[in-house]
């Protein structure tokens, strides 16, 4: 512990805030926890803040106010539409009297001028920094500002300067009020059918998306469908994606790829009795073997690449056209390619080609040729999954991740953008005492500004061309995020903020344009400012039963507000059988994360949960008396959150038949088998299971009735 003095600790904690940086927060036990001195100076140097230790805290705050004082227009405004917004400009007091010219340049390109004087503009704050006087005026923008982003340039004091203004409605896209939805969430790599490879593909999905359709079913979730590294090491972790900018070649469905019927080749090799043997063994499985099932595509998908790009014809024109609407395309291919040609992370290639500098001739054609070629396919693929779920009036429910991999596209590609220096995670908990790292390299809040959130937007877009409903995971990330910089413990880690208003911005922009709703979750310990903003920002959180369920007899549940998605559990939790029966409760003692003194009293607490629920959902009517078994008790919670006032309502399809396996276990790796498990039953007994059909059957008379006042 370093012994820093109090003057010192004070500036220390005024640089931390002037860089983002929370000096506390508070836990779960409604305790405040301060950060540490080690903590803020660890993460400021993470930040870029030029200092080594404390006694560069009194120069760094210098440097850093007369900065900040020194710039003029931040890098992004926000303006919500139907309010009075103003840009502020910040001048040294003998610039801030004399002429302004404003250029403002719509996203669609047109140009609106103005000119005005600097002294007729409203005062809204004055400072001084190192001896100079500042003045911060404000500039109008102009009424009726289309939705969008638009760029603006100030001329003054005989310089430009430019910022971005985030047009946005103050609200997200919300969808037709009276449309009441049920759907499920089923993991795309554990659906199986008889014509799998093993694991499920996006045929499998779109059957899926028949199947629910015909149910009465509004949506369909899944586990986010980014590119993973399948080679070794073997990460198929659906949230530490190679990147958030293109799709999974891994989910294809081969004899679904047109240049199957005209290559013999990938044909005879797919008829071969070598190939049928490898794909039923993978079929035959009950652990989903990403490795092997890539490898068995890769050899069809390289032979269809070679035959596809050895001639010419109206698909490659097809595809030319693909590479020109998608250059970011190429830049992904090569990447792919070089990192099987190097192996192991990007941080270790050659200096050109680690600072994001490949050339088609540092790969080897073929592998270029081949990420070129799977990725038109998965965009295909993709594009036909997203037209069909609407032919059948099913909206596709997809995943954005917190974070990449850091070994990936994205932090390789964008390396300013991403702090490498840290990564984030979650401070300690009553489970995970000494907090969480989770690997991933977290944006750095003001690059992302300086580069107006291009990135973001481009994510967002990315999903938005397909999905009508898009759920963020830890959406608190919108507000802040625990930073652990590289070689400190995850317990001396600390929060940094993120502009929330203009990641608010950017969602409501492209919800209205793609008419998608955004989902956040909003699980566990989340400041009460975050769920305001979803409110005020019309972005959903979720009612999660698990969460929600408490040891008390007449209010087991709270009242399920309108404006939520509600379920039983989510990926991360105990499957609904699990839970009832306190499985959940010894695996996370067999984990270490409940010490054996602790058992009777979890298992205590689980039982008066279980009790209360049972007399809360008798006094409901949904639950007759005798019925306490975990099927009549799921059945009966199904039917209640679908008679409730929630928007959406989502059912876990492994819920249905009482799995009790997780496809997850939260903070383990090696010691429990994670995103692997296929589905116990196929896709073909899925659809002839007439008792499936029947339980979802009172799921939209539910829906459809007028919601049940629930307290």
């Amino acid at each position: 512990m370093s012994h820093t003095s109090e003057p010192s600790i004070i500036a220390l904690r005024h640089l931390a805030r002037l860089s983002g940086i929370q000096t506390g927060y508070v836990d779960m036990a409604g305790r405040r926890q301060p950060a540490s001195t080690e903590s803020m100076l660890a993460v400021l140097r993470t930040l870029g803040v030029p200092m080594e230790g404390a006694g560069d805290v009194p120069e760094a705050l210098n440097v850093m106010r007369l900065t900040r004082a020194k710039r003029v227009l931040d890098p992004v405004q926000v303006a919500w539409i139907g309010t009075r917004t103003a840009v502020p400009v910040q001048l040294p007091a003998p610039d801030s009297a004399g002429a302004l010219r404003c250029e403002w340049r719509m996203e669609d390109g047109e140009t609106r001028r103005t000119e005005t004087r600097l002294e007729r503009l409203k005062v809204k704050a004055f400072g001084r920094v190192d001896g100079v006087r500042f003045v911060t005026r404000l500039l109008p923008i102009p009424g009726r500002l289309p939705g969008g982003y638009h760029r603006v340039t100030v001329e003054c004091a005989g310089n430009q300067f430019e910022t971005e203004v985030f047009s946005a409605p103050e609200r997200c896209f919300q969808g037709p009020a009276s449309r009441r939805e049920w759907g499920a969430f089923a993991p795309l790599h554990a659906l199986h059918s008889e014509r799998s490879w093993g694991a499920g593909d996006f045929t499998d999905l779109s059957d899926f998306i028949t199947w629910l359709g015909g149910q009465g079913g509004g949506f369909v979730g899944t586990l986010p469908l980014l590119p993973a590294f399948l080679e070794k090491p073997c990460e198929p972790s659906p949230y530490s994606p190679v990147s958030r900018l293109f799709w999974n070649e891994f989910y294809l469905d081969v004899t679904a790829v047109p240049e199957l019927a005209s290559c013999p080749a990938a044909r005879r090799l797919m008829e071969s009795l070598s190939f049928g043997k490898r794909i039923r063994s993978l079929n035959q499985a009950s652990l989903v073997d990403y490795a092997a099932q890539m490898a068995l595509k890769r050899e069809v998908l390289e032979v269809l690449s070679r035959s596809f790009f050895a001639r010419s014809g109206p698909r490659r024109q097809v595809f030319d056209d693909f590479l020109r609407e998608h250059p970011e395309v190429a830049d992904y291919s090569r990447f792919r390619a070089m990192h099987e040609e190097q192996g192991g992370s990007w941080t270790q290639w050659p200096v050109r080609m680690r600072r994001g500098d490949v050339r088609d001739g540092d790969c080897r054609a073929a592998r270029l040729r081949y990420h070129l070629y799977t990725q038109w396919l998965a965009h295909e693929q993709m594009a036909a999954l997203s037209r069909h779920a609407r032919a059948q009036d099913v909206d596709l429910y997809l995943d954005m991740p917190l974070g990449t991999h850091r070994d990936g596209y994205d932090a390789w590609r964008h390396q300013k953008l991403f702090a490498l220096a840290a990564s984030g995670g979650a401070p300690p908990d009553p489970v995970f005492t000494q907090g969480q790292d989770w690997g991933f390299a977290p944006i750095h809040p003001g690059r992302s500004q300086e580069q107006g959130h291009a990135y973001i937007r481009s994510y967002l877009r990315h999903h938005l061309r397909h999905a009508r409903m898009l759920r963020f995971d830890h959406v608190m990330g919108l507000h802040r995020l625990y930073w652990v910089p590289v070689g400190v413990p995850a317990s001396q880690g600390a929060y940094v903020s993120y502009p929330a208003p203009e990641f608010y911005a950017m969602l409501s922009i492209e919800s209205h344009r793609h008419q998608a709703v955004i989902i956040g979750e909003n699980l566990g310990t989340v400041p009460a400012e975050v769920d305001r903003s979803l409110r005020r920002h019309g972005v959903s959180g979720m009612f999660v039963v698990q969460y929600e369920a408490r040891p008390k007899a007449n209010a087991a549940l709270p009242r399920i507000p309108s404006s939520v998605i509600a379920s039983l559990n989510t990926h991360d939790m105990p499957t609904f059988a699990a839970f009832w029966q306190g499985i959940d409760i010894d695996d996370r003692h067999d984990l270490g994360l409940i010490k054996r003194g602790d058992l009777a009293k979890e298992r205590l607490d689980r039982d008066r949960i279980r009790t209360a629920l049972v007399r809360y959902l008798r006094r409901c009517g949904g639950l007759k008396r005798g019925a306490v078994g975990p099927g009549a008790v799921l059945e009966a919670l199904q039917n209640h959150l679908a008679a409730s006032p929630a928007r959406w309502v989502v059912i876990n399809l492994e819920d249905l038949w009482l799995e009790t396996l997780p496809q997850n276990t939260p903070g383990t790796s090696s010691e429990r088998i994670n995103w692997r498990r296929r589905t116990r039953i196929s896709l073909e007994a899925i659809r002839a299971a007439r008792d499936l059909a029947d339980s979802l059957r009172v799921l939209v008379r539910l829906r459809r009735a007028r919601p049940a006042s629930l307290r």
